[in-house]
């Protein structure tokens, strides 16, 4: 049994590159349970250094957020004065503490329902699975039916990623909290790799408590992750390419670009070079740990660098090497502003600066009191954990095929249709669209505004349970009217029958379609 063991051990060290440490720590037979401590300034130190991480992570790649997409950013990133205020309107921030008060209010056993429920209420703006998340909850969709597939075509999407990093914060060497408090409110929004990227972040953040060494925090985030994920068959390839190419980040941005940057499924990025799916853009945050090696400008650098959605990703990389250094080793230029910023609050919360580190040592306090650890008033022993990941679940409409705009003759229309920009547009009942194609997967592109109307939706001549629903809350945008996947290979026929009604909400019955994406 021990050889079987070492056996999968090394099997695992050669595929995944992980470190001898990490390895003898993993495969050990009934060792126990091993505790290590810190002192409660330096707790507070590494909590302080998250949270400024991330709004310096946020502020410093603001100005360049897909601006590069398929493309290494040649930008002049230079650090000004200024710039750090701009972290206090970053959803980045404000999305996070949305859930984190959840906790402060519920308490730690808060459930899905209840994240989903504060989320449905928000008023900010949102974009992608969080808006998709927003849109299906106001319909009466609740969590965590919200974040699948089904009624979100975003749930592979960055959402969770980048606002899952309160749960690492408070989870210091506690991976497995980590990952169970993802699996809690990441289904609010996403599913699949787009829930692996909230684990995989936390993960890393859990890890950066009790080690310096990025290469060995992205290995334990990688550890939170089922190794037959996409995702993590992404981040293992960055780690066997890192130790190939130890100085060469350009050279692995490119192999991962190659080989990863493709069939987006997104509707913003389906056959486009925009890509915000989470695991491309996970990428990005470990690129940025690997080849800063601690240096918190070079970090900063790489992962805004490397593209796509260039201001999360640094956020989430600073984030967790602000827990590695903690928050007085951070360089002082990033923190020049923060005396005259950390009282303020963050848009849309409860929250400023202290009052969200606070918060979060408390709670993590109590979960460290929860797993079997011990609090003093000058320190903190925790129970270390080993991570261990969920089991695996994951979903693709298909591969992206083609766009069929409202000119195409796949489409017929018969009653009241009038054009308006680009899209066919009616209120009258009895308007009908029809659409001809062949694909495994369909997702009808329009208007979601106040004026939004419904429409009834019959494929291949089987009315549908779920109707199309123009209708979406003020400040949340997405353009997906209704999708459908898991179909059979072959000829489909979608007819869309407007019926004249509407959200009582709404201010209009418009039915406004733009083009059908067909995934193959």
């Amino acid at each position: 049994m021990l050889d079987q063991l070492v056996h999968m051990s090394l099997t695992m060290f050669f595929r995944h590159g992980i470190s001898l440490a990490m390895l003898v720590f993993l495969v050990v037979p009934g060792a126990t349970a091993q505790t290590r401590s810190l002192s409660r300034a330096a707790l507070l130190d590494k909590i302080r250094g998250g949270w400024a991480g991330q709004m310096i992570g946020v502020a410093y790649g603001a100005p360049t957020e897909f601006k590069s997409c398929g493309k290494i950013g040649e930008w002049d990133l230079t650090w000004k004065e200024g710039m750090l205020e701009n972290a206090l309107h970053q959803d980045d921030l404000y999305v996070e503490m949305t859930f984190a008060k959840v906790m402060d209010d519920k308490g730690l056993d808060a459930t899905t329902e209840q994240f989903g429920e504060a989320f449905r209420d928000t008023k900010y703006h949102l974009w992608h699975a969080n808006a998709a998340a927003r849109r299906a909850l106001n319909l009466g969709i609740r969590a965590p039916r919200s974040g699948h597939p089904r009624y979100n075509l975003h749930a592979n999407d960055i959402d969770f990623q980048i606002e899952a990093d309160f749960i690492g914060l408070m989870c210091p060497g506690l991976p497995r909290e980590a990952v169970r408090l993802c699996d809690r409110v990441g289904r609010v929004m996403n599913y699949g790799d787009g829930l692996y990227g909230g684990m995989f972040v936390c993960g890393m953040y859990a890890a950066a408590y009790f080690e310096d060494d990025p290469r060995r925090v992205v290995e334990a985030g990688l550890q939170c992750i089922p190794a037959k994920s996409e995702y993590a068959r992404l981040i293992s390839d960055v780690l066997r390419w890192h130790a190939l190419y130890p100085n060469d980040w350009r050279k692995v941005w490119q192999l991962i670009e190659e080989k990863w940057n493709r069939d987006d499924p997104c509707s913003d990025g389906f056959l486009r070079d925009f890509n915000i799916d989470a695991k491309i853009n996970g990428a990005y945050i470990a690129m940025g740990l690997l080849y800063g090696s601690g240096d918190f400008e070079r970090t900063l650098e790489i992962s805004t660098r490397c593209g796509q959605d260039s201001d999360c990703n640094p956020s989430n990389a600073a984030g967790i090497l602000g827990v590695i250094l903690g928050y007085e080793r951070i360089p002082a230029k990033f923190k020049a502003e923060m005396p005259k910023l950390e009282n303020r609050k963050f848009a849309f919360t409860d929250y400023s600066f202290n009052d969200i580190v606070r918060s979060t040592e408390a709670r993590a306090l109590e979960l460290i009191r929860r797993t079997g650890g011990r609090v003093t008033d000058t320190e903190v022993v925790v129970k270390m954990q080993r991570p261990r990941a969920p089991r695996l679940e994951q979903w693709s409409p298909g591969v992206p095929d083609r766009r069929l705009p409202v000119s195409d003759s796949a489409w017929s229309w018969t009653g009241h249709w009038r054009d308006d920009q680009g899209s066919k547009l009616s209120e009258t009942a009895g308007s009908e669209a029809v659409l001809r194609f062949e694909g495994v997967a369909v997702a009808v592109l329009g208007t979601l505004n106040q004026r939004g109307g419904r429409a009834d939706v019959y494929l291949d001549g089987k009315k549908q349970d779920l109707a199309l629903d123009a209708y979406i809350v003020p400040n949340t945008h997405d353009n997906v009217l209704w999708h459908a996947y898991g179909l059979k290979r072959g000829a489909h026929t979608l007819r869309i029958v407007v019926n004249g009604t509407a959200d009582a909400r709404s201010q209009g019955r418009q039915v406004s379609i733009r083009e059908a994406l067909i995934y193959k």
